[in-house]
């Protein structure tokens, strides 16, 4: 197997010996330890192609699936699923160590927990290497899955389970609009690879279904990357383990969405909805999370909405950066395309401090048993160094010297100015109105940045409002946020070596037509005294001040209305669809399973009748049969007494016979047409379902009158009468209308296609091999359902079910 492939599959496989281990080694070694090598393996394998992307040697495997249907699995690297790849590697081999501390491996089940992690892994590196769209969305809904597993890991909780619930409907709901914009694109391009996608992109652009498939492929990103109004279900998703939070949120799921927009920007980019969609989307997330943030007092809730916040952040970048597909190269094209290396920056940053805050804030909850910031308070001189931690994280995410977050922010004032200034598509017309909402949003985020640092660490100690005496956490749970943080400084310093061996080749696979990048580009810390130095600067100023003051305007969020935030809105709406999907229901599941069969038969009119009549299929050609016999006469005539003596006997052992004496003269009507192998079947089976038939009956109860709501005689005579035309005339018709080839030559040539000299055995076992073995796959599954509903009455038998 390819290497590649084997990287992809890697956490699946594991994923399968995982509960062994745990069953053999639990509790003497963390299982933890043994999964901690999957994501290290993979990291170091993705480092290890680095050069070759550098080089722009992108790596293409393809392995076919169903060839038929034109689906392969084909795995392909260039430099946009190789940043995602390092960081679901990399932050997943740090999550995992420090759940390994963080995780009791005596009160924990961490197989079930290892399980799904592996899972969603498996599932993201598939998503980002995947060419193929149906593939991809393949592995985007097995992310939904896994997180609604692993969000609702403590599913003993209320809260987890509705957090994964609301995850589940709302990133399910994108996935699957995205799936329909998925074949709209697959009908315009004829293709369903991602690459040939995009070299049909002329055609695309002038086909109807262009703008609905961007809205619906947009529909997915956004849900997935909780961009408002979607993003209600990430708080919510904090109720998961602190690892799996850090894991999720701040470096894989979330930047799935991130992931879908940049890959397609070379279909839809350079078009004005796409531009205006994800700018309008991206800004007003950006606001929205920053100042929903400020107010919160649960540290987990305070990540939740910062993450929103810095999501928004850099979809809108995304956005911004579209236009340059719009251009062919040259400065103009450089210019937007510096908003999209941003987004680059600014994603990777993220992940290095937003892992870290979220890792200290369970290292907080893990050591004094709270999350609340009104319990907190003084815990600098008891967690020195959690302290130190949550200060990198909070001043990069903050936008200050001398962190990463701080060149990637100056990066997004840059980008906002430049392209506000150029004017593409009518943007000078709001171009300030946007870089005051944007400056806006950085305050909020500089005031909750302080926020989750100072007051948590610094005034006053509150030990009575803690269930725990507060000391420092073990270095194991540590080392991953100090790994995280120190990234954090060096990054700064270090800005240029990421920016040429990662940045710019993933700037390439977002913009492929900028074949170098953008050239001559330079990060620096310090870039004189200009409009973003100043911008930063009064943030920080009245940042500060709002900081100092927030008892006395903190009660502003309070005058919005309870009822109608985004919450309040999503639970009514739940109880309004439950509610009236029950009085729908109500009305026609009756419980009566006679009536049940009245709609079947009826849909079965409709639907075989209707569409026989519609496509013109009604035509009867009686020229080829054969003449009717005297013995095939009298057969019939049998068939017909059968039939009505079950139609009009109102004992159930009369109808029990004459359900079997219908069978038997079918089997005579084989031995007459010469194909005593079906008649001895048709034999066999007649006689076990009589008996099967005669047992059952016989232990059920009697017939009792049963009151429906459908109109009992007339309706029945009617889907009576309508069944028994529609068979009859679809019976007849199938002898005047060939749709397709014949297939008995495959009859007729058993013995040479197959080897086989009886021609039952042949269609069985060769012709239609995959029916048998799934028939068999399905009497299986119901005979271990039956077994298993027989043990349980067994061992139930005797208890006392009240108790």
């Amino acid at each position: 197997m390819n290497w590649l492939l084997l990287m992809i599959f890697l956490p699946f496989i594991f994923a399968i010996i995982v509960p062994a281990l745990y069953k053999i080694f639990n509790p003497r070694i963390h299982t933890g330890w043994f999964v901690l090598v999957v994501p290290t393996v993979i990291f170091i394998y993705l480092l290890s192609v680095v050069p070759s992307i550098y080089n722009m040697e992108n790596i293409l495997v393809t392995v076919p699936w169903i060839p038929s249907y034109d689906l392969n699995f084909t795995a392909y690297i260039d430099g946009l699923s190789l940043v995602f790849g390092l960081l679901i590697a990399g932050i997943g081999a740090l999550v995992i160590l420090y759940s390994i501390y963080y995780m009791s491996k005596l009160k924990e089940a961490l197989h079930n927990f290892y399980v799904y992690l592996l899972l969603f892994m498996g599932a993201m590196l598939g998503l980002v290497f995947s060419d193929n769209i149906i593939i991809l969305y393949v592995f985007w809904e097995l992310t939904s899955i896994s997180s609604f597993l692993l969000i609702a890991y403590w599913y003993q909780r209320k809260a987890s389970r509705y957090g994964a619930q609301k995850s589940l409907l709302i990133t399910v709901f994108g996935g699957l609009a995205m799936l329909a914009g998925f074949i709209m694109l697959s009908m315009m391009a004829d293709t369903y690879s991602i690459r040939e996608i995009w070299q049909s992109r002329m055609e695309i652009v002038s086909n109807p279904l262009f703008v609905p498939s961007m809205i619906l492929i947009l529909l997915g990103a956004f849900t997935k990357s909780a961009q408002f109004p979607f993003s209600i279900w990430l708080p919510d998703a904090m109720e998961a383990p602190t690892p799996i939070s850090a894991y999720l949120h701040s470096a894989t799921m979330v930047k799935a969405g991130i992931y879908l927009v940049a890959r397609f920007t070379p279909v839809f980019g350079g078009s004005m909805e796409w531009f205006w969609i994800i700018t309008i989307i991206g800004v007003t997330t950006l606001i929205y999370g920053s100042l929903t943030a400020v107010k919160q007092v649960d540290l987990k809730a305070l990540l939740a909405y910062s993450t929103i916040s810095q999501l928004g952040l850099i979809m809108s970048l995304l956005g911004l950066g579209s236009a340059a597909m719009y251009f062919e190269v040259g400065s103009e094209a450089e210019v937007f395309a510096l908003a999209i290396l941003t987004a680059i920056f600014h994603l990777i940053n993220h992940s290095t401090f937003k892992g870290s805050l979220f890792m200290v804030v369970g290292i907080i909850d893990h050591e004094t048993g709270t999350r609340d910031i009104r319990k907190l308070g003084g815990l600098i001189s008891l967690m020195p160094i959690s302290f130190t931690l949550a200060l990198i994280g909070s001043f990069s995410m903050a936008g200050l010297p001398p962190f990463n977050g701080f060149l990637s922010k100056e990066m997004f004032f840059t980008s906002f100015l430049k392209v506000t200034q150029h004017g593409q598509f009518g943007i000078s017309n709001i171009g300030t109105l946007l870089l005051i909402i944007i400056w806006i949003a950085s305050v909020f985020t500089f005031i909750y940045s302080m926020i989750l640092v100072f007051k948590t660490f610094l005034g006053k100690h509150q030990p009575e409002k803690l269930d725990k005496v507060v000391h420092e956490a073990p270095i194991g749970m540590l080392i991953s946020p100090i790994v995280l943080a120190s990234l954090v400084v060096i990054i700064f310093i270090f800005p240029n070596e990421l920016l040429t061996y990662i940045m710019q080749p993933a700037l390439i696979g977002v913009l492929p037509h900028l074949e170098g990048g953008i050239e001559g580009l330079y990060i620096k810390a310090w870039h004189g005294w200009n409009t973003e130095l100043y911008m930063t600067i009064g943030v920080a100023v009245l940042g500060t001040l709002l900081y100092k003051t927030y008892k006395k305007w903190s009660r502003l969020f309070y005058l919005y209305p309870n009822a109608i935030t985004l919450n309040n809105i999503y639970n009514a709406s739940l109880v309004k669809a439950e509610s009236t999907s029950k009085k729908i229901t109500d009305r026609y599941m009756t419980g009566l399973i006679r009536d049940y069969l009245v709609y079947i038969m009826f849909a079965f009119i409709v639907l075989v009748g209707g569409t026989a009549w519609l496509l013109n299929g009604i035509s009867f050609d009686m020229s080829n049969d054969a003449p009717i016999s005297i013995y095939e006469g009298v057969l019939l005539f049998g068939i017909i007494i059968s039939t009505l003596l079950i139609l009009f006997t109102n004992s159930r052992l009369t109808a029990v016979i004459g359900v079997g004496a219908l069978g038997y003269i079918v089997s005579l009507l084989f031995v007459v047409f010469r194909a005593p192998d079906l008649a001895l079947t048709q034999l066999v089976v007649e006689t076990v379902t009589a008996a099967l038939f005669l047992l059952c009956f016989y232990h059920l109860p009697e017939l009792r009158k049963q009151k429906s709501k459908v109109r009992h005689n007339t309706t029945n005579w009617i889907i009576s009468i309508g069944v028994g035309v529609t068979v009859t005339i679809v019976a007849l018709a199938a002898n005047g209308n060939r749709l397709f080839e014949p297939i008995s030559n495959y009859f007729e040539n058993a013995y040479e296609l197959a080897g086989a000299k009886n021609i039952v055995n042949a269609i069985l076992v060769d012709f239609r091999g995959v029916d048998t073995l799934l028939e068999i796959l399905v009497l299986c599954i119901a005979g271990l359902g039956v077994y298993t509903l027989v043990k349980l009455n067994l061992e139930r038998r005797d208890r006392d079910e009240t108790k």
